[in-house]
């Protein structure tokens, strides 16, 4: 003798077990649509963000456009060249400036000028050589040692 089988629930009553299937169904679609509807919130709120970046990126570079068709700044004035004395000595130690190789001791200075090598002709172009420096003709690289600006 066989087991009798339980009644087939779609025989015995198809409309419960058709609407048992549709509300199942109803239900499996709500969350699908409320998970899909996540995931549009967060890639709203992405693409959101997106194009808002675009627009500042484009606000730069329509600031960086106007301002680069503006008219430049005023260049900054450009100081007058250091005016060199009106005494020859300057004249003649800038020539031998000219001549030489490089930096330059008052002691070297006054040998190239032909002067004798006292204390006081060392003391006095080793001074003009201190004014020249003070007025930017001549840069004093170490004490003592003086020699022209590179431009």
């Amino acid at each position: 003798m066989t087991a009798p089988k339980p009644p087939d629930v779609r025989q015995s009553d198809p409309g419960t077990w058709l609407l048992d299937r549709i509300d199942a169904r109803e239900h499996s679609l709500t969350c699908q649509i409320e998970q899909t509807q996540a995931e549009i919130d967060t890639l709203t709120a992405h693409l959101a963000e997106l194009s808002e970046q675009v627009e500042h990126l484009r606000i730069s570079r329509k600031t960086l456009l106007s301002l680069a068709e503006e008219d430049p700044a005023p260049a900054e004035p450009v100081a007058p060249p250091p005016t060199v004395p009106d005494h020859p000595a300057y004249q003649q130690i800038l020539a031998a400036f000219d001549e030489a190789d490089g930096s330059l001791r008052a002691r070297d200075l006054a040998l190239a000028m032909d002067l004798p090598l006292s204390q006081n002709n060392i003391q006095n172009v080793r001074a003009k050589l201190k004014r020249l420096a003070s007025r930017g003709i001549l840069v004093e690289t170490e004490p003592g040692l003086f020699t022209q600006p590179r431009p």
